[in-house]
């Protein structure tokens, strides 16, 4: 036999109207402890479980809000997923994840995965996706927050990454040590995120009278990072520090660097980006600019909840980085470290 709502209902001595806040964790609705506990413990007794398809059928809409990525093997997004769904399920709303690899024809598929799904908003944590893919959920109804940076399309709110302060830090910090021969290996120019990190690398450099001696192109994974020094060591021109894309690049670039008996931090420093635990575990621990990930996460699904109950324009949301401070940068070799006037204050991590 089937268990329905309305035989927890009657065992509970509740109201059927009660069970479904319960059940539903609807919070605006207040329930006493007692009786919630009650009406759970009756529906764990007679093992009832909500039909969440026929909820939606009745609401014309399902419990979920949706989350894209671009890439589920790159280790910045997991403590994004983390905090846009601890703050979802705190809402009593459900996750659906979906994953492009930067590919269009995935991200196609997402799209239609979340109208096919009837979510009530969709977080856009990759800058691979078309105006006509975000007119197709406008058109829908379906609120977006997008992590990006240039003008808001219509019916979509944007979070931004403020790379300036940490990539600031991190150049007074360099700069103070000694260094004067800077390079940069960004992520694909292909992707819009890495080309917005490398043009703020350059930026900051530009904004204390530096500039990069070589910007060379490498993909987001450990082996980029390694392409990206042999092919430097083959032009015969090895800055004295390296600004990395970001983590895993890094990463990859201290590797190759050992492999050539360069050492890190003493013959060549290398900065990161992003602060993922690996950072931390690296040989030596990796000098990054911290990006607050999980924060990411919150706030955009927090922008969705408040699209969700207002129409009101909203002014475009940025969250802060910071330059944390390990072991693969130091003074370069053979020379003293200098002092600026005005060095920025940065975070320590040993």
């Amino acid at each position: 036999m089937v268990v329905q709502m309305k035989d927890v209902a009657e065992r509970a001595g509740v109201s059927l109207s009660t069970v479904s806040f319960v059940l539903n964790k609807n919070r605006s609705q207040s329930i006493s402890p007692e009786t919630s506990k009650r009406v759970w413990a009756v529906a764990q007794e007679l093992n009832y479980h909500v039909n969440v398809h026929a909820r939606r059928l009745a609401r014309g809409k399902s419990n979920f809000v949706g989350l894209i990525i671009s890439e589920i093997a790159n280790p910045f997004f997991p403590d994004v997923i983390r905090g846009f769904e601890t703050a979802a399920t705190n809402r009593g709303l459900e996750l659906l994840l979906c994953n492009t690899e930067y590919q269009a024809e995935r991200m196609e598929a997402a799209v239609n995965k979340m109208l096919g799904e009837g979510v009530r908003g969709v977080a856009i944590m990759t800058s691979s996706f078309s105006k006509e893919q975000l007119k197709a959920l406008a058109n829908n109804r379906v609120p977006v927050v997008l992590l990006s940076v240039g003008p808001n399309p219509p019916r979509a709110r944007k979070i931004e990454i403020d790379f300036s302060k940490g990539m600031l830090q991190a150049i007074d910090h360099l700069v103070t040590l000694g260094h004067k021969r800077f390079g940069v290996i960004s992520g694909p120019a292909n992707i819009g995120s890495a080309a917005t990190t490398r043009d703020a690398f350059l930026h900051s450099l530009a904004s204390r009278g530096l500039r990069a001696e070589c910007v060379v192109e490498s993909n987001y994974r450990v082996d980029g990072g390694i392409s990206a020094v042999r092919s430097l060591l083959n032009q015969g021109a090895m800055p004295s520090a390296l600004l990395c894309g970001n983590d895993i690049i890094a990463i990859g670039t201290i590797s190759a660097l050992q492999e050539a008996n360069i050492r890190v931090p003493d013959d060549v420093s290398v900065v990161g980006v992003d602060d993922i635990l690996f950072a931390r575990l690296a040989c030596p621990p990796l000098t990054t600019i911290h990006v607050p990930r999980e924060e990411l996460g919150k706030l955009g699904f927090e922008i969705l909840d408040k699209m969700r109950r207002s129409s009101k324009n909203a002014v475009t949301r940025q969250v802060e980085t910071h330059l944390v401070i390990r072991k693969s940068t130091a003074a370069p070799k053979a020379q003293s470290p200098q002092r600026l006037g005005s060095g920025s204050s940065t975070r320590s991590v040993l």
